[in-house]
């Protein structure tokens, strides 16, 4: 059955990781195509840039759920209430499975994961008494399958794909409607630090009209850029033993899997693009060694 079309025009939308990456070029585009629009990222100073004078400006840290509660409310205040909340924050370190680093993993649930639970917190309750709604969560292709360096990255986009599906599935007949965004590399902040080969990587404002243009087509899915949309769906059909035979030689050849996380959420790098650093809102920092967040 064909999807019914979705004009972005008037809706009033929340998008939680705004400051720098996809998140800002998706605000920008949704703003060009009408919608009324609340951004939200921890450095307020980026967020004036990226809004201008048209964007209601909202910092707050998604890891702190208080802060995110009371973000919530300035945003239905500030926009008379919220149609659809986008989730574009994220944060991406490079690991080593040989020097395991807990505090860098801690850190991908602490954001990517608890962050959205905060958010959903924050905003599903409102949606579900409406009986109208939409939630928008950017996750990554790194999610698709297991790759080396991405073993805390990967493993919190493959847990928020599972997650965003199930919540299609559970809230379906409430009139909530849930699309994944699974971004390949899009040149950001995120990836930026990346010293890995990146194949097929768009740039930030092609991801952010990829996502519009999925939006107002009522995809339940957007995936992109073609060729990876299509190298990841066919690595999900491959057996264990030869994906891993595969992804093992990737690393020690040094290659893209090697380094592994596309741009998802904001991989927003290493991580994949998709997604606003680490706390849905460091969205511009830039810290090799401390890892990347939007």
């Amino acid at each position: 059955m064909r999807a019914r079309p979705r004009p972005i025009a008037g809706r009033r939308v929340w998008l939680i990781g705004a400051s720098s990456g996809i998140g800002a070029a998706l605000a920008r585009e949704l703003r060009r195509r009408g919608a009324r629009l609340a951004v939200t990222a921890r450095r307020a100073d980026q967020l004036d840039e990226v809004a201008g004078r048209d964007m209601a400006v909202v910092p707050a840290d998604v890891t702190d759920r208080r802060a995110v509660l009371a973000a919530a409310r300035v945003v239905e205040d500030a926009l008379g209430g919220v149609d659809t909340v986008v989730w574009c924050a994220g944060f991406w370190k490079r690991l080593d499975a040989a020097d395991w680093d807990a505090d860098a993993f801690a850190r991908h649930v602490e954001v990517n994961l608890l962050g959205l639970n905060n958010v959903l917190a924050a905003t599903l309750p409102g949606l579900v008494r409406r009986g109208d709604g939409h939630l928008v969560g950017v996750a990554s292709v790194a999610g698709y399958r297991g790759l080396p360096g991405s073993e805390a990255y990967g493993a919190t986009k493959a847990a928020q794909l599972n997650l965003f599906e199930a919540l299609r599935a559970a809230l379906r007949g409430r009139g909530i409607r849930v699309t994944t965004v699974s971004p390949g590399f899009v040149r950001t902040p995120m990836t930026a630090a990346n010293t890995f080969p990146m194949p097929f990587m768009i740039e930030a404002d092609a991801a952010a009209r990829a996502v519009a243009d999925g939006l107002e087509r009522g995809r339940t899915e957007i995936v992109f850029p073609l060729p990876v949309a299509l190298g990841m769906r066919l690595a999900r059909l491959l057996p264990s033993r030869l994906w891993t035979a595969l992804a093992s030689r990737g690393s020690r050849a040094g290659g893209p899997r090697a380094g592994g996380a596309p741009a998802g959420g904001t991989p927003a790098g290493g991580a994949p693009a998709g997604g606003t650093p680490a706390g849905g809102t460091r969205t511009g920092e830039r810290r090799p060694d401390r890892g990347s967040e939007r």
